[in-house]
């Protein structure tokens, strides 16, 4: 993904040419060898340079007009990363709306989207939610973590439960554009992260609580599911930010949300994949059980790689878990994947009685799941490049 600076935005929503000369030189230039997919005019335009509002979209326009001149517009999308700023009020979720000051902006963004086959570019931050709820939300809501039943979060209206602040900004953006009509539109969440310093004001700003966020954040993001009320459209998530900005003004959190050093140390450390939770103990995994009946197997793999959607791809003839090519293997893959996708939204381990959940290191299992977890962790880690 590249961006338009701010400062271009003006430029290129007055010019056509502007907009050529852009894509060539940014875009065109540097394809096929570099897999650019994606275009970002500018960074919250609405909320912090809203004089430029009335052209982000022609901009925007210009810009698809000059990849489609070049062939490119279909393997190149053109969005805008949007701040939280511009729902009105993001809970419930249900009731959430895009602010009123922008609607025929807001529009217009959301047509061009659904016309050009687009995403929604938005910025989550359950940082600045928390810290501006004074007291309303548990931190654990923030972080990810489990919430005790006196602090469930449910909306009235739907009652949907939300077990992150994250799920519900990212419902509270679809409900907004459902509010306006328009369905379709995946969300794609531009930048989330955490800071791991502030002042003597900004006491949550640490490096526990940092390393806590992104780490929840990559496992609640390779779930590949959607929050409640779109479970079905996984939310591609990048980590705000590499490394920390020591030359950025304002609170001293702003300078530190990085997860390195200017130096190129890192701050703390992130875990890579869904499965594996900095505690070798705790980590669990859903198999298939030994002596299960053979039909009840074969149906609980067909369901886990149909209806379940589980990623059976790698287990089919010429793939990498193919072999050892037997049933419990297969079904083992499948479970496993199904489980560790959606257990944060409900899903068990199950399978009609044919599956058992296990724990330990997963080189001690059967030798045919450890195949499979394998390249479980082989397709986590490549997600993991999408996720940053």
């Amino acid at each position: 993904m590249v961006g338009v600076a701010n400062e271009e935005v003006l430029g290129i929503g007055e010019s056509p040419s502007v907009a050529a000369t852009w894509i060539n030189k940014n875009v065109g230039s540097y394809l096929p060898a570099t897999n650019i997919t994606a275009i970002a005019v500018g960074s919250e335009v609405l909320s912090t340079i809203p004089h430029v509002a009335s052209v982000l979209v022609p901009a925007m326009s210009y810009l698809h007009r000059a990849l489609v001149a070049s062939n490119l517009n279909f393997q190149v999308k053109i969005s805008s990363p949007q701040s939280m700023d511009v729902i009105s009020r993001s809970f419930p979720p249900s009731t959430a709306t895009f602010n009123s000051t922008w609607n025929s902006t807001i529009y217009q963004f959301l047509q061009f989207l659904k016309n050009t086959g687009s995403f929604y570019m938005l910025n989550v931050y359950p940082y600045y939610g928390y810290i501006s709820g004074d007291g309303i939300f548990p931190i654990e809501y923030a972080l990810f973590q489990q919430l005790s039943p006196t602090k469930q979060i449910v909306d009235p209206n739907t009652v949907f439960r939300y077990t992150s602040m994250f799920d519900a900004m990212v419902d509270a953006a679809y409900y907004s554009m459902g509010a306006l009509n328009f369905s379709g539109i995946p969300i794609i969440v531009t930048e989330s992260g955490w800071p791991w310093l502030g002042g003597v004001n900004e006491p949550d700003a640490t490096v526990e609580n940092a390393e806590t966020y992104n780490n929840n954040l990559i496992r609640r993001v390779l779930n590949n599911t959607g929050p409640p009320g779109q479970p079905s459209l996984p939310v591609s998530t990048y980590i705000y930010e590499l490394f920390n900005e020591d030359k950025r003004r304002g609170p001293i959190s702003e300078k530190n949300w990085g997860m390195f050093y200017t130096n190129g140390t890192a701050v703390y450390t992130l875990s890579l994949t869904s499965l594996d939770t900095g505690n070798s103990s705790s980590r669990v995994f859903c198999i298939a059980k030994h002596g299960a009946d053979l039909k009840s197997l074969e149906a609980g793999l067909d369901w886990a790689c149909g209806q379940g959607k589980a990623n059976c791809l790698t287990i089919q003839v010429g793939r990498p878990c193919y072999e050892p090519d037997t049933l419990q293997n297969h079904a083992s893959f499948a479970y496993n994947d199904y489980y560790h996708r959606t257990k944060s939204s409900g899903g068990t381990c199950d399978f009609g009685g044919t599956a058992m959940i296990t724990s330990g290191d997963p080189s001690k299992l059967p030798h045919c799941f450890s195949i499979s977890i394998s390249c479980s962790k082989t397709n986590v880690d490549l997600q993991y490049l999408w996720i940053i």
